[in-house]
């Protein structure tokens, strides 16, 4: 070595790393407007697009008997244009300021979104204001969206995944629960749709004393008060009772409906029943277990069918929340999903009992839980870089009747879970005997050796 490379060496030393800094979710700061609005706040120093989230208490159960739907097609009419801009005059202002407007309708209620540089907040956030408090809602806009929504029905029934999950819903949930029903109508609900029914539910749902607006990003230089009070703080609405909201009831009984695809090449397998919301204390640990069993390509589930096996190119387990409520009436659907192809459908069915029935006997590893961890804890400050993915987790916890710090505890709780509390909780989220299987794929070939596995009644649906 010559002497200036080694005077060199001695004069800059490696850099060593330093100490991990510690993270937590960000916690907002939580008031309200003169009007009646909630409101969540939360500074994000360098996020310089500003997300803003609005939660509408208008969930799909309040849809009038027959129009199913009809929240969807207002949510896309809200986007659309106003009393003062027409639709492609809307467009175009939000065009100019940079911002993006989108909104849709769930189980829990109605969700409007706004993304738009911190420098443009107060126009974007008056345009966000003009939707909510005078969307146009002509004849014309409406019956186009109607006609682009019965357009899109016949696509989605064609898609394996989707009518896997339109028939586990219908199987689970009775009839006369909004859950049972597609989210965004059928083809005979929709047609009924008109312009009268999308205003009358307006009227009905959408008010600020009823609603949450969350809002995220680099708010430096903005005085936040003073554009909050000229445009949300602008809208005006009437006050309302809260809804009763009805308990959720599902029928889990083991068994097994096929929807017939002659010639389909794969099978698309949906295999769910429901399980508790995020207010019950196993949400944690049943998270942790759903991972190690099918979140990722190194699961057990994964592990089995995919690398072993060769049946498809993956399968996941997770738990969704279809709607979460303090007094416990809440619910989320926990499934396993994925597809194989179709000569193999009853071997890949059989050995994916076999992997639950493992797991029941012999529990999950320490290595298994400690990579769960890491994979969800440990990435969670990547999870949250911009602001939209910390407004759209604080709307959920709006939406979900959660403490603003739920998600914060919710990481802690899952770094303090034991390899044996999260192998109880996903034995009980997946009993082998109380999951109702759905399979899109060709009966002729799967329906006898599905029958010989014994996971339950075999029932063959052509629709």
């Amino acid at each position: 070595m010559s002497d200036a490379v080694a005077v060199t060496m001695a004069f800059h030393p490696r850099p060593e790393a330093g100490e991990a800094k510690p993270w937590a979710f960000p916690a907002p700061e939580r008031g309200a407007l003169a009007n009646g609005l909630t409101l969540l706040r939360c500074h994000r120093p360098g996020q310089q697009v500003v997300a803003v989230e609005v939660n509408l208490a208008a969930p799909l159960d309040a849809e009038p008997e027959g129009l199913d739907g009809v929240a969807t097609i207002m949510a896309r009419a809200l986007s659309e244009g106003t009393d003062k801009h027409s639709a492609e005059e809307f467009a175009a202002e939000l065009e100019r300021c940079g911002a993006t407007l989108d909104a849709h309708a769930d189980h829990p209620g109605l969700r409007v979104s706004l993304e738009v540089p911190a420098s443009r907040l107060h126009k974007a956030l008056g345009l966000l204001a003009e939707a909510l408090r005078a969307p146009a809602f002509a004849d014309s806009e409406v019956d186009r969206l109607v006609r682009n929504r019965l357009d899109e029905i016949p696509h989605e029934l064609a898609n394996p995944q989707r009518r896997a999950a339109k028939e586990l819903s219908k199987e689970l949930f009775p009839a006369d629960l909004r859950m049972s029903r597609p989210r965004q109508g059928t083809e005979e609900t929709v047609a009924r749709i008109d312009s009268a029914a999308v205003r009358a539910f307006y009227e009905a749902h959408v008010r600020p004393a009823t609603a949450t607006a969350v809002v995220v990003g680099d708010l430096t230089g903005i005085d936040l008060d003073a554009v909050l009070a000229d445009t949300l703080g602008a809208w005006t609405g009437n006050t309302a009772e809260p809804r009763p909201v009805p308990p959720v009831t599902a029928d889990d009984t083991g068994r097994v409906v096929i929807v017939d695809r002659p010639g389909a090449v794969q099978t698309q397998l949906l295999i769910g029943r429901i399980g508790p919301d995020r207010h019950d204390i196993v949400w944690a640990p049943q998270v942790l277990g759903t991972y190690c069993l099918g979140g990722t390509l190194t699961s057990r589930l994964d592990k089995v069918l995919r690398e072993e096996k060769g049946y498809t190119y993956g399968v996941r387990a997770f738990g969704q929340v279809l709607r979460s409520t303090a007094d416990g009436k809440g619910a989320s659907m926990l499934a396993i999903s994925g597809s194989v192809d179709t000569p193999n459908t009853g071997p890949a069915l059989e050995d994916l009992w076999k992997v639950l029935r493992t797991l029941a006997a012999e529990g999950l590893s320490d290595a298994e839980r400690d990579v769960a961890v890491q994979n969800l804890v440990g990435v969670a400050p990547l999870k949250f870089e911009t602001a939209a993915a910390v407004a759209g987790t604080l709307a959920d916890q709006v939406e979900q009747e959660l403490p603003d710090d739920y998600q914060a505890q919710l990481y802690a709780r899952l770094a303090e879970t034991g390899t044996a509390e999260a192998t109880s909780a996903v034995v009980r989220a997946f009993p082998v005997d109380r999951l109702v299987t759905i399979l899109v794929g060709d009966a002729a070939q799967i329906e006898e050796p599905v029958r010989a596995l014994g996971i339950g009644a075999v029932t063959v649906v052509t629709n």
